[in-house]
């Protein structure tokens, strides 16, 4: 007997990944059913919404690596889609600023990288620092001029609207019924069964459960990292954009400085520990997904490697002068009442068994079904790349 399909893909996740992965499906095969699954009111709720709104030009990538191919591309075509659409964005170029001289071999590193992944770069001194930025210090720097700023909000509900899919929100998925000679069902919280005849899971922090729920194994756990962010009362400070020279041992990059698209200056993020999947805030604990996390060896891994980075990380969390002191090292001119707690944001990171900080996009394929399993920053930037590729693998599935 025949199923009675609701669509041909069933996307689970609203967010810029989900609904890129959507609006891909329809242009690349016009006729598409596509419905997407998103547990929240609207789209973008999560890591989507709550990030500093830069448009990365995909610098610090390993050449050859997702990350360095689809953030390279993703930003052009950002732009392009935003200009398109009227979207709010801004090309401004940004700064990466060494302040000690043990980061200007990483500072020379980055300008290599940046040339092998095909990205314009330019060296500065002290003078010319000052001249993009002359509240900012540092012994040197390298100016990227594709970088820019966007509505990234408004660029996932453009995705949805152009795309002329299905999206049904509050609609968390509870389980997952797969059959491989059949398609799958998707029952949500409300009681509503959905079949469709392949699954994408664009979960973000909730994807390795989606997984799991399919029946797969994702290999992976994400263990979530909140980023912490305040605005900056004096933005005149700044002009645009200055980034630190990042750590190559981790995939975050810093306390840095983001003039966004409101004419407002973000400072942040760090990255601590969050005790909970959505934990924006430290009274935010879910004893359940909490002790999830712990039981996953490779959380206690990271804590022994990298315990020195994870205590500077939680002092900054905990004190605002500590915050202030990382932020001085590149703009010597703030103070901590200068400081105004903003909206933080959850990094959803894929932690292997062993400890391994999984540093580039993760995408993996089961029966009628494909899983993005880690799409940290640049996700947004690289989102249209992203669902390019993710729609060739649901098309070559149907």
């Amino acid at each position: 007997m025949g199923v009675a399909y609701d669509c041909d893909v069933l996307v689970v996740g609203g967010g810029i990944v989900g609904l890129s992965s959507a609006y891909a499906l329809t242009r690349a095969a016009p006729g598409t059913r596509v419905t997407v699954l998103e547990k929240e009111p609207g789209p973008a709720r999560h890591q989507t919404g709550r990030n500093s709104g830069v448009i990365h030009s995909g610098i610090y990538y390993r050449p050859g690596s997702l990350k360095a191919r689809f953030a390279t591309r993703g930003a052009a075509e950002t732009v392009k889609f935003c200009a398109e659409y009227g979207i709010a964005h801004e090309v401004t170029g940004k700064l990466i600023v060494a302040t000690e001289r043990a980061e200007l071999p990483r500072l020379h590193a980055l300008v290599q990288r940046g040339r092998e992944n095909g990205i314009p770069v330019r060296e500065l001194g002290p003078a010319q620092i000052a001249a993009y930025e002359p509240d900012v210090r540092g012994l040197a720097a390298i100016h990227v001029g594709t970088t820019g700023i966007c509505d990234y909000g408004a660029v996932a509900a453009q995705l949805a609207r152009a795309s002329g899919i299905e999206v049904r929100y509050d609609s968390e998925v509870v389980r997952v019924d797969r059959r491989p000679e059949r398609g799958v069902a998707v029952r949500t919280a409300r009681g509503d069964v959905v079949r469709g005849r392949v699954l994408v899971n664009c979960a973000g922090l909730h994807c390795d459960e989606v997984a799991r729920l399919t029946g797969d194994d994702p290999g992976m756990r994400i263990v979530p990292f909140r980023g912490e962010y305040f605005t900056l009362a004096r933005p005149e400070l700044v002009r645009g954009l200055v980034y630190p020279v990042p750590d190559p041992a981790f995939p975050f990059l810093g306390v840095h400085l983001t003039r966004g698209v409101d004419g407002g200056v973000h400072v942040g993020p760090n990255a601590v520990p969050a005790l909970a999947r959505e934990g924006y805030d430290w009274s935010v604990v879910r004893p359940r997904e909490l002790a999830r996390t712990l039981a996953w060896p490779g959380s206690w891994r990271i804590a022994r490697q990298h315990w020195r980075y994870g205590a500077g990380e939680l002092r900054r969390s905990l004190s605002k002068e500590a915050f202030t002191e990382a932020v001085r090292r590149l703009l010597p001119a703030v103070r901590a009442e200068d400081l105004v707690p903003a909206d933080a944001g959850v990094r959803a990171q894929a932690v292997l068994r062993d400890g391994t900080l999984v540093d580039d996009f993760l995408i993996r394929q089961g029966p009628r079904a494909v899983h993005v399993l880690n799409a940290p920053s640049p996700a947004a930037t690289a989102a249209l790349p992203i669902g390019r590729e993710i729609a060739r693998r649901v098309l070559a599935a149907l």
